[in-house]
């Protein structure tokens, strides 16, 4: 089975949106991680301070396949092609420890039913 990670970069108004939108195209647990991050235009300022939005990284580990599905999802409910909306990607993962047993025989069960 290969696996891959989905990346997502999204504002954290926009966060519990792709989370919820990400569960229900298949994926499961989910790791955030905050920040703040530098775009293509130059920050907003009111009165000499700088306006900085705050995003949240979403990290999930997917079957490549499930991946695909959430991407696309997350592509077409968050409107991430817009300005400011923000990014998702994946990355296929070599090697992989540490995944809970539960989830990999749910991603076993997914293959099943597409075959």
């Amino acid at each position: 089975m290969k696996f891959s990670i989905l990346i997502a970069i999204v504002s954290e108004e926009l966060e519990d949106k792709a989370i919820d939108t990400a569960r229900k195209s298949g994926a499961g647990g989910v790791t955030i991680l905050h920040g703040s991050g530098i775009g293509f235009k130059e920050k907003k300022t009111f009165f000499g301070l700088t306006l900085e939005g705050r995003q949240s990284v979403l990290l999930f580990v997917l079957e490549r396949k499930t991946a695909l599905q959430v991407l696309k999802k997350l592509n077409s409910e968050l409107e991430l092609e817009k300005e400011d909306h923000g990014i998702a990607f994946t990355l296929p993962i070599e090697h992989l420890a540490g995944i809970n047993r539960d989830e990999f025989l749910n991603f076993q069960e997914k293959i099943k039913e597409d075959i």
